[in-house]
């Protein structure tokens, strides 16, 4: 597979591991409206999942399809950070079933936004016409995103004492997963060279929305995870398999 091709694995890969996340919350948002924000950003990012996926098929020339690719695919084969995969908690168990908590879900989308803002901002003038027209259209979406997730944030940061010790916590427990944006592998290196220049615009973003929250931004140190390379949590699994489960029973159905 083509190295534009692997990197435009790891952008559909993304978008849909984080669409599926928040998909999640659909029926237990804390409140209705928040039930239903999440849900649009969740169609926004399978959206955008939908596109690189057919665009990856065209590349590859084997017969995939965005089916084959987000259905039939082992964890391994996935190229998404792991940030993505985490459940919606600060209580890793095993089996994923600690209580969900919007803190989490919070900012790991503001994370994961503010870092995306930039990168579809690179890519609107990637010269590859496809890629570039992708990115056109996603930054829209992802710029509300972010939007979103860091007015909840500074509600939070700003909020009860509660609301504002599980933001802490959020921050303090995702933040060393943040360094797999920098990570550097053939696919990024070639595609997106320049991640140092984007890295200082994400922590000036980062930093000016949890200032404002009242919140500390600890230092992003320890482990490197390297879901970009398909070496993932044991929560990826508990993911797809939730995720694939009816495709894989009717395998080759029409819908």
């Amino acid at each position: 597979m083509s190295t534009l091709a692997d990197y435009a694995l790891h952008l559909a890969d993304n978008a849909l591991i984080l669409g599926q996340r928040n998909a999640e919350w659909c029926g237990h948002g804390p409140v209705l409206e928040e039930d239903l924000a999440l849900a649009n950003h969740s169609l926004d990012l399978i959206g955008q999942a939908r596109l690189l996926y057919q665009w990856v098929a065209q590349l590859r020339g084997d017969g995939s399809t965005e089916d084959t690719l987000a259905y039939f695919r082992d964890p391994q084969a996935f190229l998404n950070f792991t940030l993505l995969e985490l459940p919606h908690c600060t209580a890793l168990a095993p089996s994923a079933r600690a209580e969900r908590d919007y803190a989490v879900t919070i900012v790991r989308n503001f994370f994961f936004s503010s870092y995306m803002l930039l990168v579809w901002g690179v890519l609107q003038s990637h010269a590859q016409p496809q890629l570039s027209a992708i990115a056109a259209k996603s930054i829209k979406e992802v710029r509300y995103h972010c939007q979103h997730a860091a007015d909840w944030l500074i509600r939070f940061g700003d909020g009860t004492a509660e609301s504002h010790d599980r933001a802490q916590a959020a921050v303090d427990f995702l933040m060393p997963y943040t360094q797999e944006f920098w990570s550097e592998w053939p696919a990024a290196k070639e595609v997106l060279p320049d991640t140092a220049h984007l890295k200082n615009q994400w922590f000036d973003m980062v930093i000016d929305v949890i200032k404002e929250a009242g919140l500390q931004l600890p230092e992003a140190s320890g482990y490197v995870t390297q879901g970009v390379l398909g070496i993932h949590t044991e929560h990826m699994s508990y993911l797809l398999a939730e995720m694939q489960s009816l495709a894989r029973q009717h395998p080759g159905a029409q819908w």
